[in-house]
């Protein structure tokens, strides 16, 4: 039986967030998720909405980190243009867009 190691598991978690780190998108994303961070900071709303919002935003990068999880598989699985393989790069993506809609949603119901 494989025994756990927090340890080499925190580096396989750290390992994959540089993977991250070097994704064009991921780092949009990221620069957007700091910023609206940094105003959340100063927002006159309770603390309560400040969490849900920042929690909007989070679910925008575990989105798309998940987006470049499946996008590596596919392109280990086939190098070819596969229809099945459009079809999981675009569902993927598409959870990526609907995260980004989600936190404008929270974000304007807790701002007006």
């Amino acid at each position: 039986m494989k025994t756990y190691n927090i340890f080499k598991n925190t580096t396989y978690a750290i390992e994959g967030l540089l993977v991250l780190i070097k994704e064009k998108a991921f780092l949009i994303e990221l620069f957007f998720v700091i910023v609206f961070s940094i105003i959340l900071l100063f927002l006159d709303v309770t603390l309560t909405q400040k969490s849900i919002m920042f929690m909007s935003l989070m679910v925008i990068l575990i989105t798309e980190a998940l987006n470049t999880a499946i996008e590596n598989v596919v392109d280990l699985v086939t190098s070819e243009w596969r229809e099945l393989a459009k079809k999981a790069k675009d569902t993927a993506s598409g959870a990526v867009f609907l995260s980004i809609f989600q936190a404008i949603v929270v974000w304007s119901i807790n701002l007006f």
